[in-house]
């Protein structure tokens, strides 16, 4: 499971025989959420959430989408690799 992204404390983690549409697993100290990354323009949507709050999912998510480029390259590398 390749930690393509490390912030404030989130591990952003694409695993490499994961299932199709993209998406990236961040990780933290309070727990874990998945997000759709929607490659390679698209904003990026909230799967499923285990643990953080409304705040810190909306920090989270803008930080995914800060990063959208790189998390869509590393998941076309790691897949199509």
């Amino acid at each position: 499971m390749p930690t393509v992204l490390r912030i404030d404390g989130y591990r952003f983690v694409i695993y490499v025989f994961d299932h199709e549409p993209a998406h990236v697993h961040v990780k933290g100290a309070t727990g874990e959420a998945i997000f759709l990354l929607n490659c390679p323009a698209g904003t990026p949507t909230l799967r499923k959430n285990f643990g953080f709050n409304l705040p810190e999912l909306t920090r989270i998510r803008r930080k995914v989408q800060d990063n959208l480029s790189l998390l869509c390259s590393a998941w076309k590398d790691i897949h199509e690799a």
